[in-house]
């Protein structure tokens, strides 16, 4: 006879695969390296070589006080360094100087007057609508040679010359001159303004040349770049035996990266601000960073609050005692609520939707993600409206599955024989059952 022992189904205990926890961690020891890159690429890509985006960032800043301050500075400077005003009025009124000498004294007002003129017309075109158009189309000639400087092509109103990226203004400076002299200051026809002052130096750069072979080796991948990190964080949690604790992992690496592009968005401020001190558009530098930075600066903040919001949903899905507790409360309220339907088409889809509720929230999941970056405009708002989407996705599918779990007979139970005390077959069945509860219940799997 064999012993009780010999019936009992010895249990096989699956180590985890060491080459795939390797490969885990590789995954999102690579992603943690190539974020912080990837999004300064990404946004390299999207802001400089796209033409339309280039547009939508820099078109602001012709309302910019300091921007049109700069430009009607350099362009006023340009036009009175060529005319010697009070010498012109000299000239004009000579002869009633010569016979009344205290007119002499009216000179120095009288070209005051002028100068200021000048200046008034160039601030009012600079305000005007033909302006901003005019800022447009400049822009966008400006973008298409700001690419042409980085691959080598010094020709166009964006121009590399000794080591200095400089604006050419010639067209400002034109309709402005235009504009003085349909309003009599004809004495501007014959003037000729040098090359140097229609130039506004925007940066010394003399490391623009690496700048240029950088460009040309990350340009082809730059826009895949923030693909493959994304990529790798997928796999790595895929991999991951733990992956609520993988989760709470790319969440801390997505915090880290995000400090680290602030920290190096401050340091990027202050070199900025520092080669445009002592230029025209020295007092304008602060705004022209954070409006060329604008999309990595919005990216940083969603970067930072997902990452936190990923480390609250790991150990969420974790398996210590107060995550357990949470998950069952709201898990058991949302199923008791949807307990409640009965009948409708509720029920039967209750029922689909409690045998495939596993792939369903990894459905939401990735929804969220692609409402997230769609359209490549990522914002904290973009970032609040995913989550809430997501939260709200999840709680129908569990209100759900509470009731197809209702609506779902529960399975017929076998009678207890009095001679053996136990259900026969129902009785092992029930043995069987245990094992899911103790693993539920957050004991260690070997």
């Amino acid at each position: 006879m064999s012993s009780e022992a010999d019936t009992v189904p010895v249990r096989t205990v699956q180590r985890p695969s060491r080459g795939r926890s390797i490969a885990a961690g590789l995954c999102i020891v690579l992603a943690a390296l190539l974020t912080t890159p990837a999004a300064v690429a990404y946004w390299g890509q999207r802001t400089i070589n796209d033409t339309e985006r280039y547009l939508e960032t820099v078109g602001p800043l012709v309302d910019s006080p300091e921007v049109q301050d700069a430009i009607a500075t350099k362009v006023t400077d340009a036009i009175t360094a060529q005319v010697d005003i009070e010498k012109l009025i000299k000239q004009v009124f000579a002869g009633v100087i010569t016979e009344r000498p205290r007119l002499e004294i009216l000179v120095g007002p009288l070209a005051g007057a002028v100068n200021s003129l000048i200046e008034n017309q160039v601030r009012a075109f600079i305000a005007s609508d033909t302006f901003a158009e005019f800022w447009v189309t400049a822009n966008t000639r400006a973008q298409i040679a700001l690419v042409g400087v980085l691959k080598g092509d010094d020709s166009g109103a964006v121009t590399l010359e000794d080591d200095q990226v400089v604006l050419n203004v010639s067209e400002v400076i034109a309709e402005v001159r235009t504009r003085l002299i349909d309003r009599g200051l004809t004495v501007l026809e014959n003037v000729q303004i040098p090359d140097t002052d229609r130039q506004i130096v925007l940066l010394d750069a003399p490391a623009l040349k690496q700048a240029r072979t950088i460009y040309a080796f990350t340009n082809p991948v730059a826009q895949w770049a923030i693909v493959v990190v994304a990529g790798l964080f997928v796999l790595a949690l895929l991999l991951s035996r733990r992956r609520p604790r993988m989760t709470v992992t790319i969440g801390a690496v997505l915090v880290a990266n995000s400090l680290l592009v602030a920290l190096l968005l401050n340091i990027g401020r202050q070199l900025f601000v520092n080669e445009l001190a002592g230029t025209v558009f020295g007092p304008a530098s602060t705004v022209l960073f954070h409006t060329l930075l604008a999309f990595i600066e919005r990216g940083q903040q969603v970067f930072l609050w997902l990452g936190l919001f990923l480390m609250v949903v790991g150990w969420f899905a974790g398996i210590t005692r107060s995550a357990t507790a949470v998950r069952g409360t709201l898990a058991s309220g949302l199923e008791r609520l949807g307990g409640l339907i009965t009948d409708g088409p509720a029920t039967s889809a209750g029922r689909w939707v409690a045998g495939n509720a596993g792939w369903l929230r990894g459905a939401v999941g990735v929804l969220g993600v692609v409402v997230l970056l769609w359209g490549n405009d990522l914002s904290e708002t973009r970032l609040v409206w995913s989550l809430v989407l997501v939260l709200v996705l999840l709680a129908v599918v569990q209100v759900l599955v509470g009731a197809g779990r209702a609506s779902t007979p529960p399975p017929p139970t076998t009678p207890i024989d009095p001679e053996t005390g136990g259900g026969g077959a129902g009785g092992d069945a029930g043995d069987a059952g245990d094992a899911p509860d103790l693993v539920d219940s957050g004991a260690p799997r070997r």
